[in-house]
């Protein structure tokens, strides 16, 4: 009777253990779970991807595996953000979402800003902005949403004026109302092309953004003969889906681009080419 009753006391338990590792495998697939999470972010090469690959195994200490998708335009990570084909990007400034959210429709939100890439005037011909002559053709993105800060980068240089209540986050070439030096500006380049321009000699000044510029060997504090100030209000952004900003990783992945070890990352990278928010 002993042995019986021992027996029975010992599959009761066993069951019950087995019951209970049962409930906890189930509460591993939960919010409990160990299991590292893929977060996949869409990135422009330079400084982007850069950026992320140095935060790729901080993240991964904190259960996050990051998984990086470069991208050479300015289309296809909203696109593929849009569709689910990745989980957040980074490649763009504040009002270039607000537009890309009005033009096209986009349910995004910015989730935390994380740098600054000053657009840099460079000229293989001028050594200074006052060496540019009367009548010089200056060279601009045919991207309209670079026009507003392309525009303001040159009025706050002295070369031209805008129109007084002008918006200058959208201003347009229309919108300039003193040119004194004539110049003659060319809009018909696409942005990731302007440092071939550029290198080609082609015009007298061509306007660049930083990434494309270190993206193609060039030292935006080094080649630029003039740089915009660090002050802009164009921060490169996390984008994300309207919702999924409150999700931890994407919390996480903020928190860890904006550290101070990510920020030191930065300054000592690109020396002032690219300028951490913090």
């Amino acid at each position: 009777m002993k042995k019986l009753l021992a027996g029975l006391f010992l599959s009761v338990l066993v069951l019950a253990l087995a019951a209970c590792g049962a409930g906890k495998k189930e509460d591993t697939n939960g919010t409990d779970s160990k299991e590292n999470v893929t977060l996949k972010v869409g990135a422009s090469n330079v400084p982007h991807a850069v950026i992320l690959e140095q935060a790729k195994p901080i993240l991964a200490k904190q259960g996050i595996d990051l998984e990086i998708a470069t991208y050479q335009d300015y289309v296809l990570p909203n696109q593929d953000l849009e569709s689910e084909e990745i989980d957040a990007n980074y490649f763009q400034h504040i009002p270039y979402l607000e537009k890309e959210i009005k033009d096209k429709g986009y349910d995004f939100v910015n989730a935390g800003g994380i740098h600054i890439e000053p657009i840099g005037i460079y000229s293989k011909k001028y050594k200074s902005l006052d060496d540019l002559p009367e009548g010089a053709t200056i060279l601009l993105s045919n991207s309209v949403t670079d026009h507003g800060r392309m525009l303001s980068l040159l009025e706050a240089k002295g070369l031209i004026k805008l129109k007084d209540g002008v918006d200058k986050t959208s201003a347009e070439l229309k919108d300039i109302e003193e040119n004194p030096k004539k110049f003659k500006f060319d809009a018909n380049t696409g942005p990731e092309m302007l440092v071939q321009m550029y290198e080609n000699d082609e015009g007298d000044a061509v306007l660049i953004n930083s990434n494309y510029a270190i993206d193609n060997g060039l030292n935006p504090m080094e080649d630029s003969i003039s740089l915009e100030d660090k002050e802009s209000p164009y921060v490169n952004i996390i984008t994300v889906r309207a919702g999924d900003e409150t999700k931890p990783e994407i919390k996480k992945l903020v928190e860890v681009l904006t550290s101070k070890e990510i920020q030191d990352f930065i300054v000592k990278k690109w020396k002032g080419s690219v300028v951490p928010v913090k």
